[in-house]
């Protein structure tokens, strides 16, 4: 363990020194120096990890010695402790960043990772993450994370028949009358039972509400879907619905022509208009009752995407389609660090609609309402590069700019 011995070491911190010393070094000289400085960070977090395990072992609190050791907080020492547990489970994990071939962070993926799995599953993700550790010293800290959380989608995947059983024993639905008057609905379902259900509903919203809305709808798009869904049940229930749509649940099957099969394990992402995770063998019965679409992207665009997505001037709402085809480059808001979901994001023209833009997909961009906002009344400005490289310049005139979306990010 730790194949970086002690003259290798000192090696690398002469010449990080001698560079930071050198008035002149040049940009080659500066970035082999952070080679070495990443590669002795390494080193030396595999040497805590081992010391913290050691520790760990004598005393009942082993984070309280080790923030007051570090000068830091009991958070950051439970970080530590558990990433030291990560290596101890990981050996060849442990040496490569001890050699330096990895980063904490890589290890910190997998320590995240573990914590989404019950305990009896934590150790084959350890088995299966060990064996990836050539993987891990050849790929970012985003690769891997999102290899990492294939291996646990995988996992899932194997024992879900169990949960799914479980999630049904929890199915719930409660009804009540407020103080207002209101009867009240609440239920908790299945994803199974859930991704009908949304079907249905969507297919109802779609049918009954195409032209008009009720009196009363609100303006706020988020209570806007809700007061449409609350009307959309009630006309389900009623039978008034008058859809054509099946109803069936749909999915899109996204595939990514550029993942790498080796650092991100590729293969189709399974994504279905609502958050669920279901076990492999119930999702391939379910695909005999459900539409499947499959969306084929490259480096952020959208080689193959079933339907019309190109609607020119003659409409400036999208489709379903052109949704559909962007669900598979992006997973949220496409603004720099908003964490919300697709399905509660709006379709921005780049180009305005009043300014002659098009209702085409390579002008349409997944915003939440309020980024939305921002663009139409704080003066935002978004541009789109050819592979939707997004650059968003603020009225300040600071300017953030992203690479091409990637739909497979980490969990």
């Amino acid at each position: 363990m730790f194949d970086m011995d002690p003259a290798a070491v000192a090696a690398r911190a002469q010449h990080i020194d001698s560079v930071c010393n050198e008035a002149t070094a040049d940009a080659a000289a500066c970035e082999a120096a952070l080679v070495a400085l990443r590669e002795l960070a390494g080193w030396a977090e595999a040497r805590r990890a081992t010391l913290v395990a050691k520790l760990s072992k004598q005393t009942s609190f082993p984070e309280a010695t080790i923030a007051d050791v570090e000068r830091t907080s009991i958070g950051a020492a439970t970080k530590a402790t558990a990433r030291s547990a990560t290596l101890g489970a990981t050996p060849r994990l442990a040496d490569a960043l001890g050699d330096g071939a990895t980063t904490a962070a890589h290890v910190d993926a997998v320590t995240r990772a573990a914590t989404q799995l019950p305990e009896a599953q934590r150790d084959r993700l350890f088995d299966r993450v060990d064996a990836l550790a050539d993987v891990a010293a050849a790929a970012t800290v985003e690769q891997f994370s999102r290899r990492v959380a294939t291996e646990v989608k995988r996992l899932q995947a194997d024992d879900g028949l169990d949960r799914l059983q479980r999630q049904r024993r929890n199915t719930r639905l409660s009804t009540w009358v407020d103080s207002d008057g209101m009867w009240n609905l609440r239920g908790r379902f299945d994803p199974v039972t859930g991704v009908r259900l949304d079907a249905k509903l969507q297919a109802t919203l779609d049918a009954v509400f195409a032209e008009t809305v009720p009196d009363g709808c609100p303006d706020h798009p988020i209570e806007k879907q809700r007061f449409l869904a609350a009307h959309a049940l009630a006309a389900l229930i009623d039978g008034t619905t008058g859809t054509t749509r099946s109803g069936r649940p749909e999915f899109v099957a996204v595939i990514d022509a550029d993942a790498d099969p080796v650092v991100e394990g590729a293969g189709p992402v399974v994504d279905w208009p609502i958050a669920v995770e279901i076990p492999t063998r119930v999702l391939a019965a379910l695909a005999d009752d459900a539409d499947v679409h499959a969306v084929v992207v490259r480096n952020g665009v959208v080689l193959h995407a079933p339907g019309e997505l190109n609607l020119g001037r003659t409409t400036r709402l999208a489709n379903r389609a052109q949704r559909r085809a962007l669900r598979g480059l992006y997973r949220g808001c496409a603004v720099p660090g908003c964490s919300v979901a697709y399905d509660r994001c709006e379709l921005h023209h780049v180009i305005w609609w009043r300014h002659g833009g098009r209702t085409d997909l390579d002008n349409l961009i997944p915003i939440c309402t309020r980024h939305h906002g921002k663009v139409h009344h704080d003066r935002w400005i978004i541009a789109l590069g050819p592979n939707r490289e997004l650059t968003l310049t603020l009225p300040d005139g600071t300017v953030h700019s992203t690479g091409p979306p990637h739909r497979r990010t980490a969990a």
